[in-house]
């Protein structure tokens, strides 16, 4: 280990402003706390054999283990589906790391990168309805669970939507800025203000959907029953469609298309 280069040496290349300081770059746990621990993981990986491509394997793996803890009952489910994503989000770091250091990078690595994080955040909705009807239900709570991750991947695919419709459209790539999805209409704008009050939006994200059912499971411990995890599951749902009915109007509104 002593001829590897140092935590401190490796933060310019693989940590770099220009993928950092991106405003859709980070998840805040990776503002907070991931990309603090993640080069230390990635140091590790720098003399193995593993690719880029197969720590993001590892990622999807654990996003999707994330989704099976949750249909665990109880409190022991709900840790372990959050400490999965803990460890997702971490290789979701040290892929990228690992690539920018041997300068490894491909399309596959970022469809890879793209189907981890739409396997979790479709899996874990559909994990939730079920822990909230019990394994033994297949209709009901599950049912519920099936239609928040429909919409819950609809919002995402919202996004590749607009790449593809610039592209098709003979359009450059979206620049990833800020002012790119501000709305143009001064009443939409508001109401997008708004919502950085209550940025309901972000619920489907692993991290706070996990972190969310862990709440839930808590309360059902203290309560008895599955009372909160099936008012959770009712809340996302309503928060869900007006969540992709704002994100359609916000993109039709911006300079997203255009």
């Amino acid at each position: 280990m002593a001829d590897l280069p140092s935590v401190a040496q490796m933060r310019p290349v693989t940590q770099p402003e220009a993928i950092t300081g991106r405003p859709s770059a980070e998840h805040w746990t990776g503002t907070l706390y991931m990309r603090r621990v993640s080069p230390y993981l990635t140091r590790l990986l720098l003399p193995t054999r593993i690719t880029p491509n197969g720590v993001t394997w590892l990622m999807i793996g654990a996003g999707a283990a994330a989704g099976v803890a949750l249909l665990v009952p109880g409190l022991s489910g709900a840790i372990l589906a959050a400490v999965l994503v803990q460890v997702q989000m971490l290789l979701d770091c040290s892929d990228g790391e690992l690539a920018r250091w041997r300068h490894a990078f491909s399309p596959t690595g970022i469809f890879l990168d793209k189907l981890g994080h739409f396997t979790a955040e479709a899996l874990l909705p559909l994990a939730l309805g079920v822990r909230a009807g019990g394994l033994g239900s297949v209709g009901g709570w599950a049912t519920l669970g099936a239609l928040l991750s429909l919409l819950v991947v609809f919002n995402k695919s919202l996004n590749e939507m607009v790449h593809s419709a610039r592209a098709s459209g003979g359009l450059p790539p979206l620049a990833d800025s800020a002012g790119a999805g501000i709305p143009r209409h001064e009443q939409i704008r508001q109401l997008r203000s708004l919502a950085r009050f209550l940025p309901f939006q972000r619920a489907y994200h692993s991290v706070e959907l996990t972190l969310l059912a862990l709440l839930a499971a808590v309360a059902d411990a203290v309560l008895g029953g599955l009372a909160a995890t099936r008012l959770l599951v009712v809340v996302l749902l309503a928060a869900a469609v007006v969540t992709v009915a704002g994100h359609v109007t916000a993109i039709l509104t911006s300079s997203k298309l255009r």
